[in-house]
């Protein structure tokens, strides 16, 4: 049975359009399936539960962006369904989003007709996912994603990405604008950071991000060599830089040549640990998230399936 889970909100003005030409398509080929339109923040975590849960889904459809494929990969995580069965379900997308970042490593674009056959003739691909694990009031939560984790500069890039999206509506250059604006306000955070048990660094932190995937903040390649399905992470960390080293990594944002600068560290891993006694704002797929420190991130290898 094929699930589909719809963001109404995400590039709405073909919404109408696109939904039609999906319904009579898989009417024409006899596809069964139940579907859902999301109605609120993290309403597609629910969604996903319902679907694999009650309806016995093996394979879900996303159409929406980056941030509704996160919540229903958080909500195929946390069913309550044997890990064996996890592991052959099958996520989808038809990208509608503003960033695309998980589309555009795997070839998806807005072209909408391309995406859904792409999905519906396509082929499971095991797929990593990561996992966020923090405590509040000594109780575990569990916070998954499929692209990237950022801390720092990132989510407060996020943050105000969205707010610009009141101005200039919903573009990829948000993300830019917003960056900028996030490496001035970014006050460094004292850090120990932990890589497969072993001290890294131990000092403060002004930005990092943890890829799944390759692209983060619309298009912006800040781990260039991350590959989904390796098991592990590819990571890149800054400390307070200069005015002049952030000149020159402006440049190099997505061209896949940041990481060469010598200020910026790059790291691979499976395991990472962040110890820090202050408050944290972390962004996971670009949904944010506040917690208080220590955090930590894991991989978990070939979790489930993507289908292309």
């Amino acid at each position: 049975m094929l699930g589909v889970i719809i963001n109404p909100k995400s590039g709405k003005r073909a919404y109408r359009r696109q939904r039609m030409y999906l319904w009579n398509l898989l009417r024409d080929r006899n596809i069964p399936y139940e579907y859902r339109v999301t109605r609120y923040a993290a309403h597609a975590i629910e969604l996903a539960r319902e679907l694999v849960e009650d309806y016995r889904c093996d394979e879900i459809l996303v159409i929406g962006g980056d941030g509704t494929l996160s919540e229903t990969l958080n909500g195929l995580m946390r069913a309550n369904i044997a890990p064996e069965r996890r592991q052959h379900l099958k996520l989808g997308l038809m990208p509608r989003g503003t960033g695309n970042d998980w589309g555009r490593y795997w070839g998806l674009t807005k072209n909408y007709k391309d995406s859904i056959e792409r999905f519906l003739n396509g082929t499971g691909h095991p797929l990593d996912v990561g996992c966020v694990t923090y405590w509040r009031n000594h109780i575990e939560h569990h916070r998954y994603f499929i692209n990237s984790v950022g801390f720092g500069v990132d989510p407060l890039c996020c943050k105000l990405a969205e707010k610009l999206k009141a101005y200039i509506g919903s573009h990829h250059v948000n993300y830019l604008f917003g960056l900028l604006a996030a490496i001035w306000a970014q006050k460094p955070i004292p850090m120990d950071l932990l890589v497969d048990g072993r001290l890294l660094v131990s000092k403060p932190l002004f930005t990092m991000n943890i890829g799944n995937g390759p692209y983060s903040g619309g298009g912006i390649r800040q781990n260039p060599e991350a590959d989904p399905q390796d098991g592990i992470f590819h990571a890149m960390f800054v400390c307070k830089p200069t005015l002049k080293q952030i000149i020159k990594a402006l440049p190099n944002l997505f061209n896949g040549r940041l990481t060469d600068l010598p200020f910026i560290h790059a790291f691979t891993g499976k395991d990472i640990r962040l110890d820090t006694p202050e408050y944290l704002l972390f962004e996971g797929d670009g949904i944010l998230n506040q917690i208080m420190g220590p955090c930590e991130v894991h991989c978990i290898h070939h979790a489930l399936q993507f289908k292309v």
